[in-house]
């Protein structure tokens, strides 16, 4: 992490930022008016287990600028350990309050992830969602070694001041990663599967079972092939990993450190 933006508490070997939405709204919204370049992505169970047992992932996501509590679960855990976490800050509803502060602030947007007809939508859907919203451009997430140059050229010809990557974890980390150094734009947001809600492809939990914690239950429903393995075998990875962290900060305690 090159810079702190705000208070960050660091659990399972990760640095994460207890901040509200409109926090990190404001934030995003100063750093882009100074012209800097900052990157964000969320945190959820499966990050955690994924930077538990990669090194490289951890270095990744730890040199991000800003990591918004992503899961219920990762919030009630950080609450577990002691930790004052005011709200968790889903993605998809972060991406759609940059998208509002972008359209009042002038800033533009390329979208970059998705299938060539989700994206399509993604864009009608922005549009019509907030109209003076510059969209400078939009490329699917399907791609190969040799096409990644002239991605990154397409999304710096676009003048964008905004990347949103929807593709997977942890592909588009180790994406931004490479080519952090060569990207123009002054905000890259991570967004998981927030181009799938925005297109209408997959519907979001209720409200009432995101408040809860079950919106993992909603999406293993919608789409069990794809994510048994995320939830069911993650999910009790997760807890092993929490009790584990528990019992670490009580003997921390006890031996004084």
């Amino acid at each position: 992490m090159r810079k702190s933006f705000m208070k960050f508490i660091t659990v399972f070997d990760i640095k994460v930022h207890p901040a509200s939405l409109s926090e990190f709204v404001t934030v995003i919204r100063e750093q882009l008016q100074l012209r800097k370049h900052i990157v964000q992505f969320g945190v959820n169970s499966a990050t955690v287990n994924e930077a538990s047992e990669n090194e490289e992932f951890r270095r990744v996501i730890n040199s991000a600028d800003l990591l918004n509590i992503d899961g219920m679960s990762v919030v009630w855990a950080l609450r577990c350990l002691g930790h004052t976490v005011p709200e968790r800050v889903a993605t998809p509803d972060l991406a759609d309050g940059v998208m509002k502060m972008a359209e009042e602030q002038n800033f533009s947007v390329f979208l970059f992830g998705a299938t060539d007809p989700v994206i399509s939508l993604c864009v009608e859907n922005l549009k019509r969602k907030y109209p003076l919203l510059r969209i400078n451009g939009w490329r699917n997430g399907y791609f190969g070694p040799d096409d990644e140059f002239g991605i990154i050229d397409q999304i710096n010809n676009s003048g964008a001041d905004i990347l949103l990557i929807g593709i997977s974890s942890p592909k588009k980390e180790f994406f931004y990663d490479r080519f952090r150094d060569k990207l123009k734009v002054n905000y890259v947001l991570g967004v998981g599967g927030y181009f799938d809600i925005l297109s209408g492809r997959t519907k979001r939990a209720p409200k009432w079972m995101q408040n809860i914690g079950l919106e993992w239950m909603f999406r293993l429903l919608q789409e069990p092939n794809r994510m048994w393995k995320r939830y069911l075998i993650g999910n009790n990875k997760f807890l092993l990993r929490l009790i584990k962290e528990k019992a670490k900060g009580k003997s921390d305690r006890k031996h004084g450190s």
